[in-house]
């Protein structure tokens, strides 16, 4: 059983090589575009809404007051990014239940680029909010000779997150895999259950550093301001 979906090529023709990683993204991401338009294609602001438009609200309502919580700031401007990041690992996780479908989480491409998307996030949300020069400061502080170990430190911590969720992810496929082989009688159900809280937990998780990464780079430029 391969550890990776990376690992079961579909079609290559070169360089260019298509994975069951990439097959899966591109069904996730239709998904979610699709269940996107079909839940906002009718939004109502009367007292007569769906429900599907009451979770909707429920779901965007509760992600704002964590990233507020966070944040300490107002969230139009993380929101969809932070968002976006939830819903995706959400749903690939989720999806892990489904016979045959390979969640895109379990590859280490995948997490590393969203990590990737962390990390560059979090000096543009920076910069936008204090400037490019006073940003850049951050890294000299308190002394110029700090500036290879906050680089260091910004990268050790994309790495992290990279890892963390395939990590957990892996783990989580192969324990499932091992028990379904000793009982599988027992366990299919059980491990289907706890498959579907754990996937919406590692999202939930990745979600919130990210959040905590993005408020603590402002938060220390604001500091440095009021001193």
């Amino acid at each position: 059983m391969p550890v990776s979906p990376d690992g079961i090529v579909l079609w290559q023709h070169g360089v260019f090589v298509l994975n069951y990683t990439l097959v899966f993204t591109w069904i996730v991401m239709a998904l979610l575009t699709l269940g996107s338009w079909l839940i906002t294609r009718r939004l109502r602001s009367d007292a007569r809404v769906s429900k599907w438009q009451n979770l909707l609200e429920a779901i965007v309502s509760g992600m704002e007051k964590q990233l507020k919580g966070i944040t300490r700031r107002e969230t139009v401007r993380f929101m969809p990014f932070v968002g976006t990041l939830f819903l995706f690992i959400g749903v690939s996780n989720v999806l892990s239940v489904v016979p045959g479908f390979h969640t895109p989480t379990g590859s280490l491409s995948t997490t590393a680029a969203l990590a990737a998307c962390v990390f560059f996030a979090v000096p543009l949300y920076g910069i936008s909010e204090t400037g490019f020069l006073k940003y850049l400061r951050n890294y000299i502080q308190p002394t110029f000779f700090m500036l290879p170990f906050n680089i260091m430190g910004e990268f050790s911590r994309t790495l992290a997150l990279a890892v963390r969720l395939f990590g957990n992810v892996m783990s989580g496929n192969m324990i499932a895999a091992i028990l379904l082989i000793i009982a599988p009688i027992i366990f299919p159900v059980l491990m289907h259950v706890l498959g579907l809280l754990t996937g919406v937990v590692q999202a939930y998780i990745f979600a919130i550093l990210a959040a905590v990464y993005i408020g603590a780079g402002i938060q220390a430029q604001e500091e440095r301001k009021e001193t």
